[in-house]
């Protein structure tokens, strides 16, 4: 790509002239390029005008013919010259010029805490493969649908810990939540206050416009030491709001086959009335999802509900290289000045 200005004679470059290169630039004025068709048209006039002008002399003519002289093309030195000046005169008057846009996206960004269920219960297949695999990949494709907002994970079964801190660095957080199993917590149960609190904690000293906690779940309260009903409160306190999932079905539940053969099943409870009382307290929205596109359709709504404004700064940088033809129409105007002003415009008449 050539470049003005990098030498004090660039102009002089014969890559001025290729199509690729005239192709390639943005015209500020691109009607004045027409302005190319009327040169030819006021040569042929001007020819024409000449020639209807022309004496004729009376000479004595011999049989024998002239032979042609190549000496005779230099005649068409001073309008080939002046047509090459008002040629680049056009292209100089359309302005061509290269467009260097630079965008800067940005946003106010919203904290985002999931908080994630690994009771046994999640090792379920009424959703496939698993509850809690489909939980995962939903997840991150939910992650990676968000743009500069801070996610965080917190898990939890008969306990709860915080997996990952609030972070934009979303491929780091799908490692982590790729290696979540049922074996990383060790007590039994289902502490879904212990989530909740884990996750407020990570969240009530950050200054985000929006905090927004998704609870997802397929079980009861039966573990940990805070009831969720005041951890949904506390929560709320600090401005978080609260959306829950409640996930898989309930009753007998296929939990894969015996040593034998025979299909084992688990009988699932769960605790709609406390998932969606903590919705409401955290002035979010309770969902019921018992397959794979239903997990999928809801979080794709959250996704919708909780967008944060995306502001864009656009930079534009703009080069002329109009100086550049300008260049050369100046130089064949004095071209065309030096050959018909000095003996040698003389030289071609004759």
């Amino acid at each position: 790509m050539l470049e003005v200005g990098s030498k004090k004679f660039a102009w002089l470059s014969t890559e001025w002239f290729k199509l690729e290169t005239l192709l390639g630039f943005e015209w500020e004025y691109p009607l004045l390029l027409y302005l190319l068709l009327l040169i030819p048209l006021i040569f042929i006039l001007r020819m024409l005008v000449a020639f209807n002008r022309r004496q004729r002399l009376e000479v004595a003519l011999f049989n024998t013919k002239a032979a042609w002289d190549p000496v005779s093309l230099l005649r068409f030195i001073p309008p080939t010259l002046l047509f090459l000046s008002l040629a680049f005169m056009c292209i100089s008057l359309a302005r061509p010029q290269r467009t260097n846009e630079r965008r800067e996206q940005w946003t106010e960004g919203i904290d985002i805490m999931l908080v994630l269920d690994i009771s046994e219960s999640m090792n379920l297949e009424d959703l496939r493969p698993n509850r809690l695999e489909a939980a995962k990949q939903t997840a991150q494709d939910f992650i990676n649908g968000r743009f500069q907002d801070r996610i965080g994970m917190v898990i939890f079964s008969g306990e709860a810990f915080s997996l990952s801190p609030l972070t934009t660095d979303y491929a780091l957080l799908t490692s982590y939540i790729q290696e979540i199993s049922f074996g990383m917590i060790q007590t039994d149960g289902t502490a879904i206050g212990s989530g909740i609190m884990v996750g407020t904690n990570r969240m009530r000293e950050t200054d985000a416009k929006s905090k927004v906690m998704i609870l997802l779940s397929d079980g009861e309260n039966n573990a940990g030491n805070v009831d969720p009903i005041m951890a949904a409160r506390l929560a709320y306190a600090h401005g978080i709001k609260i959306h829950t999932i409640a996930i898989g079905k309930e009753g007998q539940i296929f939990y894969g086959h015996d040593p034998f053969g025979r299909p084992v099943y688990h009988e699932n409870s769960l605790d709609e009335t406390t998932l969606r009382s903590i919705a409401e307290i955290g002035q979010g929205q309770f969902f019921r999802v018992s397959d794979n596109q239903a997990l999928q359709e809801v979080f794709a709504e959250i996704d919708q509900m909780e967008k944060s404004e995306i502001k864009e700064t656009r930079y534009k940088d703009t080069i002329d290289f109009y100086d550049v033809y300008l260049s050369w129409a100046i130089a064949m105007f004095l071209g065309w000045i030096f050959v018909k002003g000095t003996f040698i415009s003389n030289l071609l008449r004759d």
